[in-house]
């Protein structure tokens, strides 16, 4: 549970942390101008395997869950940063050397922010 009151966002959590998804970040962007979501969630896998095992778990947990499917998918091909678009909620699971290139998190420092902590 993220405590942000939105099924989606916390139906997106539970499935990258069914797969061991670590460095879950949440990011309120509802009060960011020209923010093209209302939520981007940010999160990493330990291999391209893994990182696409996490997209794949989210997406069967909305799917079963909510009866949604992304509007746009992209970066299977390589798993190293993959986007699924929910329209009000972008979610980004990166191999954390390409998380911590883009730091997309300094990018949107003005976001309020939830850290969701690792599961063991």
């Amino acid at each position: 549970m993220t405590g942000t009151g939105n099924a989606l966002v916390d139906t997106i959590v539970d499935g990258i942390q069914e797969k061991k998804g670590s460095g879950i970040v949440v990011l309120d962007m509802r009060n960011i101008d020209g923010a093209i979501c209302d939520y981007t969630i940010i999160c990493e896998g330990s291999s391209t395997t893994h990182v696409d095992s996490v997209a794949d778990s989210i997406e069967d947990t909305v799917r079963e869950r909510l009866h949604e499917k992304p509007l746009h998918a992209e970066g299977y091909q390589n798993a190293i940063w993959i986007l699924l678009d929910y329209h009000n909620v972008i979610v980004h699971i990166f191999m954390r050397e390409a998380r911590e290139f883009y730091n997309l998190e300094g990018l949107w420092s003005d976001a309020k922010r939830l850290d969701i902590a690792d599961l063991d």
